[in-house]
């Protein structure tokens, strides 16, 4: 008999399952694994890793599979608005009827084995892909890599984004450190993609020492810009005059070459042509990476969070120019490094609202300031208890030409989107 029967009760009750919230390691959720039979995969599987960009990754994977005509499963996190998100079959989100299912399957089959939200949400996805005829599904790896869920999974070829300094009190200090940890998800003999432009040394030992198939930026492969178009080079294949991607950004370039390496490795048991890819690309979309909501005060949502994802969101700011202020709507959680993020983002910002987000983990605003104060580039920064109080502050202040800015956390972009449906 099944423990509840909406959704809703739970996602709450699995919150309250095991004394931690993030509890790194695969032993308990490769047992559960195992007993629901799911760690050999009759589908194809790629993997992705990383500190900034998979999820655009995943995103571009599966919309170029998906246009190449395959199934497709699809499982990412954090989501914005609705659980549901996180799994998708055949391009679309589960349903909350087959999430509660797959969420009976596995609490019977843990007993008294205690799981974490995010592994219990990791056990539900690959339980319902088992049972979905997929051809190929796609696991986004929620933290690390080595030691994280999605891990019990022996992908047919990893993949790797960018790296940098984030979840310092699981993953370690350093980039060498932080991508010996995502490369955990390389695998011996198979491929092993890095689209990090200069990828931190170990990334490349731990798939040397794995004998694995190596390929990195210059390394395996290349890709140029030319104006509007860009094209992409490995050693097999050539792809030229290729539109730019959906997603905007120039880093999204560096995102999709790391996956066009991918799918060629893949190419013999998944053939990709390239009206696919291009198809694939143009189609790609993914709520809150640089998502700019139109109109005379445009409203863009990022989550970047960290000092990497604040560059690249400072870059795309600037790429669009106004002739208003900027208006940034900021909260952030506490283990981020609030400092190194607010003194990149300072440099484009005009007006800073300062929210408190939602959640055990949000920062307070005051703190949010006291950083900006000791910076001494928060100056008339103004404190509000959420983010919609914030957000409805920039837009009462706001006129035509101005931009409003929703960044600092998945939490911040997701209110906000909340109070724009």
């Amino acid at each position: 008999m099944s423990r509840f029967t909406n959704l809703g009760d739970w996602l709450n009750w699995q919150e309250t399952l095991h004394p931690k919230q993030i509890d790194l390691g695969l032993e308990r959720v490769t047992q559960v694994a195992h007993r629901l039979a799911l760690l050999k995969p009759v589908c194809g599987v790629i993997s992705v890793a990383g500190t900034n960009g998979k999820g655009s990754s995943a995103a571009m994977l599966e919309a170029i599979l998906l246009a190449a005509g395959y199934r497709t499963g699809c499982y990412s996190s954090p989501h914005l608005l609705h659980y549901n998100e996180r799994i998708r079959i055949a391009g679309e989100n589960i349903d909350d009827d087959s999430l509660c299912a797959a969420f009976a399957a596995v609490d019977q089959a843990r007993g008294t084995i205690s799981l974490s939200y995010f592994e219990f949400g990791t056990l539900a996805a690959l339980y319902l892909f088992a049972r979905s005829s997929l051809d190929i599904c796609i696991l986004e790896v929620g933290l690390g890599g080595r030691l994280d869920a999605v891990n019990v999974i022996d992908a047919d070829a990893a993949l790797v984004t960018a790296i940098d300094i984030d979840h310092r009190a699981w993953l370690g200090d350093d980039r060498e450190t932080i991508g010996r940890e995502k490369a955990g998800i390389f695998r011996s003999r198979r491929p092993a993609v890095c689209s990090d432009s200069a990828p931190p040394a170990s990334v490349r030992a731990v798939a040397m020492q794995l004998d694995a198939h190596w390929y990195a930026p210059n390394d395996g492969f290349t890709w140029t810009q030319t104006g509007s178009d860009w094209s992409w080079a490995s050693k097999h294949a050539t792809h030229e005059h290729l539109p730019l991607p959906a997603l905007p950004g120039a880093h999204q370039l560096q995102n999709a070459a790391g996956v066009l390496m991918v799918l060629e490795t893949l190419a013999r048991r998944y053939p990709v042509t390239r009206q696919a890819i291009t198809r694939g690309l143009l189609a790609t979309s993914l709520a809150g990476r640089c998502q700019v909501l139109p109109g005379p005060v445009e409203t863009i949502l990022d989550v970047a969070h960290n000092p990497a994802s604040a560059a690249t969101l400072v870059t795309f700011l600037e790429s669009r120019d106004i002739p208003g202020r900027t208006r940034v709507v900021l909260g952030m959680l506490s283990d981020k490094d609030i400092a190194a993020f607010t003194a990149t983002l300072a440099a484009v910002t005009d007006d800073w609202y300062l929210a408190t987000p939602g959640g055990e983990r949000g920062l307070s605003a005051r703190t949010l300031a006291a950083v900006l104060d000791s910076q001494d580039s928060g100056k008339g920064a103004r404190q509000f208890d959420s983010i919609e109080d914030a957000l409805g502050q920039a837009r009462a202040e706001a006129v035509s030409g101005d931009r409003i800015v929703v960044c600092g956390s998945f939490i911040s972009v997701a209110e906000a989107l909340a109070s724009h449906v």
